[in-house]
C-alpha cells in the first residue's frame, strides 16, 4: 500500500512538471509570434511625417527660388514712360507753381489754363511760327526740362509760354490759333471756376503724394468743369491723375497710369 501511495506521487508530481513545462512553452511561443508594439509604429510614422515636411519645405523654397521671387532690378521693371518720367522730372529746379507764376504776368489778367512739364521740343526752339512767336531768351537744348503754359486772356485768347524748368525763364510765347467759339467757351469755364489751380492741387497732393507734373483745366464727359491734376511718385515713376472739381474742390476721379 505505501508503494502504491509513492507510485502515485510519483505520477503526479511529473503530471506537475510537465503542464508547467508545457504553459513556459506557450508563453514563449505567444511571445515569438506577437507582432511589434505600437510605439516603434508611432515612431517610424512620425519620422516619415518629418522627413515629408522637410523635403516638402526644401523644395517649396526651391521652387520659390527658382520662380523668382525676389524683386528684379528698377531698369528691368520700368516701362517707357516711367523711365522717360525718372530721366525728366529730377531735372526740373522749378516747380510747377514758379513756373504758372511767371507764364501768368506775360499775360495781362491772364489766368492759367494749362501747364505740363515736358522735354523741350524741336519746334518749341523755332523762332518761328504761326502767329509769330517771340523768343525773349535762349531755349533750351532739345530733350531738357520745360514747362509749357498755357494762359488765357479775359476775352479766352490763350496764349502759349515756354518756361526753361531749370533756370525758370520764358523762352517763348506766342498765341494760339482760335476762333470765337473757343475763345467764348473758354472765357465761360474761366468764370464758374471757383477753385484756383492751388487749390486743386493741394485736394490732389493731399490725396496722392509726389511731384506735380500737369495741371489743365477741362470737363469731363458729364460736363463738369475740373481741374486734372498729374502727380508723379518718384517711389515707382508711376503718373496719378486726380480731377477734382473746380466749382467745389471735390475729387471726382483718380487714376493711375502704371505704364
Amino acid at each position: 500500500m505505501a508503494v502504491i501511495c509513492a507510485l502515485g506521487s510519483s505520477v503526479l508530481l511529473m503530471t506537475g512538471c510537465t503542464n508547467a513545462d508545457t504553459t513556459r512553452s506557450s508563453v514563449a511561443e505567444a511571445a515569438q509570434t506577437t507582432p511589434p508594439t505600437s510605439t516603434a509604429s508611432a515612431t517610424d510614422t512620425a519620422s516619415a511625417t518629418d522627413t515629408a515636411s522637410a523635403t516638402d519645405t526644401a523644395s517649396a523654397t526651391d521652387t520659390a527660388s527658382a520662380t523668382g521671387t525676389a524683386s528684379p532690378s528698377p531698369s528691368e521693371t520700368l516701362t517707357d514712360d516711367q523711365s522717360e518720367r525718372k530721366a525728366l522730372v529730377p531735372k526740373a529746379k522749378v516747380t510747377w507753381d514758379k513756373a504758372a507764376d511767371t507764364a501768368v504776368k506775360e499775360v495781362p489778367e491772364g489766368k492759367l489754363v494749362d501747364l505740363e512739364l515736358k522735354p523741350t521740343s524741336a519746334e518749341a526752339t523755332a523762332s518761328t511760327g504761326s502767329p509769330s512767336p517771340s523768343m525773349p531768351n535762349p531755349a533750351p537744348s532739345q530733350g531738357a526740362p520745360e514747362w509749357e503754359a498755357k494762359v488765357a486772356a479775359p476775352d479766352g485768347t490763350v496764349h502759349r509760354i515756354d518756361v526753361d524748368a531749370v533756370s525758370g525763364k520764358v523762352f517763348r510765347t506766342q498765341v494760339e490759333d482760335q476762333d470765337a467759339d473757343d475763345k467764348q467757351q473758354l472765357a465761360d469755364r474761366l468764370k464758374k471756376a471757383t477753385q484756383t489751380p492751388e487749390q486743386a492741387v493741394k485736394v490732389a497732393t493731399d490725396k496722392t503724394k509726389g511731384t506735380v507734373t500737369g495741371v489743365e483745366l477741362d470737363e469731363n464727359d458729364s460736363r463738369q468743369l475740373l481741374w486734372s491734376v498729374d502727380v508723379v511718385s518718384t517711389d515707382n515713376w508711376n503718373k496719378t491723375t486726380v480731377d477734382v472739381d473746380a466749382t467745389n474742390g471735390k475729387i471726382l476721379r483718380e487714376d493711375v497710369d502704371r505704364d
